[in-house]
This record gives C-alpha cells, sequence and structure tokens, in this order.
C-alpha cells in the first residue's frame, strides 16, 4: 500500500511538472506573437520592470536598508512586467474579437463573480443575439450585433421574462462601438459597475424560474447560432493571439 501511494505521489508530482513547463511554453509563446504585433510590449515592460525597481531601491535608501528592499525591488517590478503584458495580450484578444459573432458572449463567460449566464436566448438569422445574464445587479440582456435588429428582441424577450421575475429590475446592454453601445473590451467593467439589487440565493431562485420557461420553449430560431457554432470566429482569434 506504502508503495502503491509513492508511486501514485511520483506520478502526480510528474504531472504537475509537465503542466507547469506547458504553460510556460505556452506563456512564452503568447509573449513572442503578442511582441511580433505589438512594438511598445518590450520597452513597456522593461520600463514597468526598471520604473517600480528604481522607486523601490531609493525608498530603502531613506532607512539605509537599500540592499534589503532590492529583491522586493526586482520581485515587484517582475510583477509589474508581467502585468503590463497581461493587458496588452488581453486588449490585442479583445481588438481582434470586436464585431465577431459571440464575441460578447465569450467575454461574459469570463465575468468574475456570481453570475449565471444564457447565451443566446434570442436571436435572428443574421447572427444577432441576446444573451440573459443573472447576477447581482438582476437581470442583464446583452445584445450584440444590429441595433435595428437587436432592440425588438430585446424587448421581447424582456416581456416574456417580466411576469417571471416580478421587481427584480431587468437592464439593457448593446455591444458594439456605436453611441450608447458598450465596447467589447468594456463590457466586464460595465457588468460590474451595475447596482447590486439581489443576493446570491435571490440569483438562483431567478434562474430557476427561467430555466423552467426555456423547457417549455424557446424565442431563439433555430439554425446559424448553435452553442458551438457561434463562438469558433472568436477562439480563432484567442488562439492566434496566445501562440
Amino acid at each position: 500500500m506504502a508503495k502503491q501511494d509513492k508511486a501514485a505521489g511520483k506520478e502526480a508530482a510528474k504531472q504537475r511538472r509537465k503542466a507547469s513547463r506547458g504553460r510556460v511554453k505556452q506563456i512564452f509563446e503568447a509573449f513572442k506573437m503578442q511582441r511580433r504585433e505589438d512594438k511598445l510590449l518590450l520597452p513597456l515592460m522593461i520600463g514597468a520592470f526598471l520604473g517600480v525597481s528604481v522607486v523601490v531601491f531609493l525608498l530603502g535608501l531613506i532607512w539605509g536598508l537599500q540592499w534589503v528592499f532590492l529583491p522586493v525591488g526586482l520581485a515587484l517590478g517582475l510583477l509589474a512586467a508581467t502585468i503590463v503584458f497581461g493587458r496588452r495580450v488581453q486588449s490585442n484578444v479583445y481588438r481582434k474579437a470586436e464585431g465577431q459573432p459571440g464575441a460578447a458572449g465569450w467575454a461574459l463567460e469570463n465575468l468574475r463573480g456570481k453570475w449565471n449566464l444564457s447565451q443566446a436566448v434570442a436571436g435572428t438569422t443574421q447572427l444577432d443575439a441576446v444573451h440573459r445574464v443573472i447576477g447581482k445587479p438582476g437581470i442583464v440582456l446583452v445584445g450584440e450585433g444590429a441595433p435595428s435588429r437587436l432592440k425588438p428582441l430585446i424587448q421581447q424577450e424582456k416581456k416574456r421574462i417580466a411576469r417571471l421575475v416580478g421587481d427584480t429590475p431587468i437592464y439593457e446592454v448593446l455591444v458594439g462601438t456605436e453611441e450608447g453601445q458598450v465596447p467589447l473590451r468594456k463590457l466586464q467593467t460595465h457588468m460590474m459597475k451595475l447596482p447590486r439589487n439581489i443576493n446570491a440565493g435571490q440569483i438562483d431562485a431567478l434562474e430557476n424560474r427561467l430555466a423552467a420557461l426555456a423547457s417549455r420553449g424557446n424565442a431563439m430560431p433555430k439554425g446559424p447560432m448553435p452553442q458551438g457554432a457561434k463562438m469558433r470566429n472568436v477562439q480563432r482569434a484567442m488562439r492566434r493571439s496566445s501562440k
């Protein structure tokens, strides 16, 4: 038994090392690709590293502890450079995903916190889509596509669910670059800034009610918006950004 446990532990450690090497390789490949497309990446990362390191070192001089502060400054400088890298890559991904069918759904999938997402609860054959998100603000209907087609879709979906959600606030968001719309890169921030109106228990209760409604029939037309297909363009853009 002890031998089996020891062997299992070695195998688990081996898998962890393999996964770690894979992550490092993936990050390095993403760095190489981003550097090819973003000429400012390396200067900004070096500037962040040196700037933070020097500031911490100079703070150490005040108390005569500069050599103690130096490794701390180097670690914080490395963290600052990593943050710059991550934000530049994220900006690049959003830029490539802008206007792609399913891009808003992908962004909503990556929201932090308790959010229940139902993608493409309504849509058109032109790949316009309305996504429903339930969170602490209440219910948010997020539309991506042509505004002229999305507005009646959102109103129809709002009317369909309003009788089930009572006084729960229902917000409407159109994703795009025109006036009154929310750019894709700012969608997550916009969602997080909405006021908190309900608690976690109410979120689950609303999800159950609307799931029951969906099981009785969905207004979403069949055809061009299957769960997997509508995300292909966004995922392709993400893969290109990570290679």
